[in-house]
C-alpha cells in the first residue's frame, strides 16, 4: 500500500536534494506507462490530473484506475489534482482520493490569490491534506496546453512569496521564473538568482510548472536551488503522438493498432526525467520516513425508535445526501441487516474519511453536528460507533 502523504514525501525529496515527477495524466496509456517507469527506476511519483485536461475524461472514472494504481503499486505514490479552478474542485478531488491539492488564482491580483489560496488550505489541511499554491503567472506559448493559460508572464517575486506563503499557509509553492506551459519557443532564460532568493526565504519544496523543454543542466540547476515537484506533461504528450504518427505512416487499421507502442514511449521519457530527477532507488528510503495514506471506516450499528422502515430510509437517505458534502468524506453508504433472525443491531452507517484526521474534522462540523443533533441522535439512541483504519 504504498499510497503516502505527499508532504512527508516532497519533505525527503528537499532535505535530500532531488525532485518528484509530478507527471500528468490524460488516459490509461499515461497511467500505465508513468507507473511502469516509475517501479522499474523505484522512483516515488506523483499521479497529477489536471482540471484543465478534464475535458478529456471522466474524472470519476479515471481516479478510480489511478488509486487502484498507486495502491498495488511497490514504490511511494502520491495523487494530486493540478490546477483546480475552485474550492468545489478541490474537495470532490479529495473525495476521490487526491492526497495533495492545488487552486490555481495565479492569474488574480495577489490579495485575491491569497484569499483563495487560503480558503483552500484551511479546507485541506483540516483533513490532512497539503497544498500547492501557484504566485507569478506561468503563459501557454504553444502546444496543447498553451491556450488554457493565455497572457504574459508575470515572475515571482522573493518578498511576495515569502509573504504569499506566510498569509496562507501553503505546504509547497509554484514559481514563476521564465518557464511556460506547453512548448517552448526559442532557448529558455531562467531567473536562478531569483529562484535562489526566494528559497531562501522559504525552505519550503518549490514547484515548477512547465518542465518540457528545459536543458539538463537548468533542470540540475532549478533541483540546486529548492525545486522539489517538477510538473510535467507537453513532453508524455509529443512522445505518445510521435508513436502514432509513425503508426498511421504505416497505415495500420483500427484504434488499438494505432496506439500500439504509447505506454512504451511514454514510460520512456518517464524514466528519461526520473534518471535526470535525481528520483532513481529513492523508493525505499521514502516509504521508511513517509507516513502511509491510509483510509479511515467509521462505522455506525444501530436500531430506531418512533420511526417505520419508511421513516428509517428516508432518515439514511438524508444522511448520504448532506454527510457525503463534508471535506474529506469519501463516501457514505447505508444498509439494513438481511438476517433472518433479529439482529442486535438493524441499521448500519459505513462513512469512509480519507485518512484519520477527518475523524475529528466530521464530528466538529456543523453540517454533521446539524443532521445528527436533529435528525439522527433522537430516534437512535441504541447505537456503537466505531473508526477502523483500513488495511490496504
Amino acid at each position: 500500500m504504498p499510497l503516502v502523504n505527499m508532504k512527508d514525501m516532497l519533505k525527503h525529496a528537499h532535505e535530500n536534494r532531488y525532485a518528484v515527477g509530478a507527471f500528468d495524466l490524460v488516459s490509461l496509456d499515461f497511467l500505465e506507462g508513468i507507473m511502469a517507469a516509475a517501479e522499474e527506476m523505484r522512483a516515488p511519483v506523483i499521479l497529477s490530473l489536471a482540471e484543465s485536461h478534464f475535458e478529456y475524461y471522466d474524472f470519476e472514472l479515471i481516479m478510480h484506475a489511478t488509486v487502484a494504481a498507486a495502491k498495488r503499486a511497490s514504490v511511494p505514490v502520491a495523487i494530486h489534482l493540478d490546477h483546480g479552478e475552485s474550492l468545489e474542485s478541490v474537495i470532490t478531488g479529495i473525495r476521490l482520493g487526491c492526497n495533495g491539492v492545488m487552486v490555481d488564482a495565479s492569474h488574480h491580483p495577489f490579495e485575491e490569490n491569497a484569499r483563495i489560496t487560503k480558503e483552500v488550505a484551511d479546507v485541506a489541511h483540516a483533513v490532512g491534506v497539503p497544498v500547492e499554491g501557484e504566485l507569478g503567472y506561468v503563459p501557454g506559448v504553444e502546444g496543447e496546453d498553451a491556450e488554457k493559460h493565455p497572457g504574459e508572464i508575470r515572475y515571482t517575486t522573493p518578498e511576495e512569496a515569502a509573504r504569499f506563503v506566510e498569509e496562507t499557509g501553503v505546504d509547497f509553492l509554484a514559481v514563476s521564473i521564465g518557464t511556460v506551459h506547453g512548448r517552448m519557443k526559442g532557448k529558455p532564460k531562467l531567473d536562478f538568482d531569483r529562484l535562489a532568493e526566494i528559497n531562501a526565504r522559504l525552505g519550503i519544496p518549490l514547484v515548477i510548472h512547465g518542465g518540457t523543454g528545459l536543458s539538463d543542466e537548468q533542470f540540475r540547476k532549478l533541483i540546486e536551488n529548492g525545486v522539489t515537484k517538477i510538473n510535467y506533461y507537453t513532453a508524455l504528450s509529443d512522445a505518445a503522438a510521435r508513436v502514432m504518427y509513425d503508426n498511421a505512416a504505416k497505415q495500420v487499421k483500427g484504434y488499438t493498432a494505432l496506439v500500439k507502442g504509447v505506454r512504451e514511449a511514454i514510460a520512456e521519457e518517464c524514466r528519461r526525467m526520473i534518471r535526470l530527477w535525481g528520483s532513481e532507488n529513492r523508493a525505499e528510503e521514502v516509504l521508511q520516513s513517509a507516513r502511509p495514506w491510509r483510509n479511515v471506516m467509521h462505522v455506525i450499528e444501530y436500531n430506531v425508535e418512533g420511526l417505520d422502515e419508511e421513516g428509517a430510509a428516508q432518515l439514511r437517505a438524508k444522511g448520504r445526501e448532506v454527510l457525503s458534502r463534508i471535506p474529506g468524506v469519501m463516501a457514505v453508504e447505508t444498509g439494513v441487516a438481511i438476517q433472518p433472525e433479529d439482529p442486535q443491531y438493524r441499521y448500519v452507517w459505513l462513512v469512509r474519511f480519507c485518512q484519520p484526521e477527518v475523524i475529528a474534522h466530521y464530528r466538529d462540523h456543523p453540517v454533521h453536528v446539524e443532521y445528527a443533533d436533529k435528525h439522527f441522535r433522537p430516534v437512535a439512541g441504541n447505537r456503537i460507533t466505531i473508526d477502523f483504519e483500513l488495511d490496504e
